[in-house]
């Protein structure tokens, strides 16, 4: 697997190079501002972009502003995202994008090696991956609960292989149900969650979203 860093710390970047080329992986660049960052993907074509949100110049968004520009361009980078705090603005934008492979950690996290390790083979893999805190913050309302109680128990089984980023043909091999069964399953979840449009990708996203935070409170099973 490919990889590029993008962060203005230049200790923080180093210490990912080192940890991410033991594990085998290739680093192709090394970065410090989002300019930088979308050159590099467009030059080396990594299987995945590791962004730090705050960048020069500013210092607000101009990592996520990259993400999301080499997300549009190149749909097959994966893109992870690390910030400092939870910004329920940058989370929702981010993953609210119509196109798969995006994950959004805090820093804290890479701590954690192997789940941050994990995590990265996950989102280059096209998978999304989501911190907890930023679930919370996201979505931290009753409603939320409620919403996930009006699933049926294969509903939910299938919204939990959901949120382990499987696909609709892993789900139907896990489960042992026909494609088209899961496939049924899947828009019976979106109306129930009250996911509308027309863009699945990122109903799935936001179905991963509220199964989470359900799972924090389930409240009575119905």
């Amino acid at each position: 697997m490919s990889v590029i860093l993008a962060d203005d710390a230049v200790l923080l970047r180093e210490g990912l190079r080192s940890l991410l080329e033991e594990e085998g992986l290739e680093v192709l660049a090394s970065v410090g501002d989002g300019d930088a960052l979308q050159r590099a993907v467009a030059e080396h074509r990594p299987n995945l972009a590791i962004v730090d949100v705050r960048m020069p110049p500013t210092h607000t968004d101009e990592g996520l502003v990259a993400a999301l520009a080499i997300k549009r361009a190149r749909p097959e980078v994966g893109v992870l995202v690390l910030s400092q705090y939870v910004v329920r603005e940058y989370a929702t934008e981010l993953l609210g994008a119509d196109i798969p492979g995006v994950g959004y950690l805090l820093k804290d996290r890479i701590t954690e090696i192997d789940a941050f390790l994990d995590a990265v083979q996950r989102v280059a893999a096209g998978g999304t991956v989501i911190d907890p805190a930023v679930l919370r913050g996201l979505l931290a309302t009753p409603e939320q609960q409620r919403r996930i109680q009006r699933l049926t128990p294969r509903e939910l089984e299938v919204l939990e292989a959901m949120s382990a980023g499987m696909s609709n043909r892993g789900i139907a091999e896990q489960l042992h149900l026909s494609l088209s069964s899961v496939e049924k399953a899947c828009s019976a979840i979106f109306d129930k969650l009250d996911l509308v449009g027309d863009d699945r990708s990122s109903r799935r996203v936001m179905a991963v979203l509220r199964y989470h935070q359900g799972q924090e409170d389930p409240g009575p099973a119905r």
